[in-house]
């Protein structure tokens, strides 16, 4: 046999492999690694996917809440294993597209260590403001940062968050410059907010949704093309003189690089059957997100595009990790 054929040989007989290793996955329990503590919204829409893949085809799925560093270390731990298929990892917007300009040095490379499987959900966020705040309007917050220049702020839940630079995004089209009050999470930045320490506050939905429907926060405009079903009576930005004003975090699974594109497949295929069953959404729509399935192709393309997009605004808010 010559060479060429030998080589030939080999290559038929390991693509006939893989399909059959794709044909019998899973044999085991997934590991799915979400790179933030549990309750929160990555790990909610986590473990929704995951309890519908066991339920409708059985596959034993376990959530492994791996939090810190902004969600580098997590993911970290799912670049760095084994390409089988048995551990994926839960990326949002933030680990994937914002954490490599912010950060000085990532442990991981999101384009080279990781391969996109589907993105799950997309989620907005909205400005909101003590119940008691005299800003009723997108207008009304502009206007007076125009008459007091730096002197009305922001919260964020910390530097280089989709929250911060969303805000930085909006003060770029809205001509205006806010004082940016970063904190270390959400919880002491709603407990600020509502006593009057800080004005204004950009939250993801589901963080602030349950203030907003007690009457606690005023939410002032949704940061998404199109209005939130749970905040229906909330109009966007773009609609409050903003024209084509659309900010989201995404969520998405990926896997290690190197994971055979046969799992992959089944990977993909499985999981947005799962993001299409009306239970699925409306758990996610519940929690102020919205379940959307891609390819893993568009996903790449998604994650690619927002690198791009989130590096400029990093770059120009001067935000910086190290």
């Amino acid at each position: 046999m010559t060479l060429t054929r030998r080589i030939l040989f080999a290559t038929a007989i390991a693509a006939l492999s893989a399909g059959a290793w794709a044909q019998t996955y899973p044999s085991k329990a997934i590991r799915l690694v979400v790179p933030f503590p549990p309750g929160g919204g990555t790990d909610i829409i986590a473990r929704e996917i995951s309890t519908k893949l066991t339920t409708t085809l059985g596959w034993a799925i376990v959530v492994d809440n791996k939090p810190g560093a902004g969600g580098n270390l997590g993911v970290d731990a799912a670049a760095k294993s084994p390409a089988d298929g048995y551990t994926l990892v839960l990326g949002q917007t933030s680990n994937l597209a914002i954490n490599p300009t912010l950060y000085g040095k990532l442990p991981y490379d999101p384009f080279k260590d990781l391969v996109p499987v589907s993105m799950v959900a997309t989620a907005p966020l909205v400005l909101v403001v003590p119940a008691a705040s005299p800003f009723k309007t997108v207008a009304d917050v502009v206007n007076a940062a125009k008459a007091k220049p730096g002197e009305i702020n922001f919260a964020s839940p910390g530097n280089g968050t989709v929250a911060h630079l969303t805000g930085e995004l909006f003060q770029k089209a809205a001509g205006v410059k806010l004082q940016h009050v970063p904190y270390k999470g959400s919880n002491q930045a709603l407990t600020d907010l509502m006593g009057g320490q800080v004005q204004t506050f950009m939250s993801s939905v589901p963080t602030a949704l349950a203030h907003i429907k007690s009457g606690k926060l005023r939410a002032i405009a949704v940061t998404s093309a199109k209005r939130v079903g749970d905040l229906p009576q909330v109009p966007t930005i773009g609609e409050s003189g903003y024209k084509g004003f659309d900010a989201a975090t995404w969520f998405g699974v990926l896997a290690p690089a190197g994971t055979p594109k046969e799992i992959v497949a089944k990977l993909n295929a499985e999981i947005n059957k799962v993001l299409k069953a009306p239970d699925v959404q409306k758990r996610i729509d519940d929690e102020g997100g919205e379940a959307v399935g891609t390819t893993p192709e568009q996903f790449a393309q998604l994650m690619k595009d927002d690198f791009v997009r989130w590096g400029k605004v990093v770059k120009e808010s001067g935000a910086k990790v190290d």
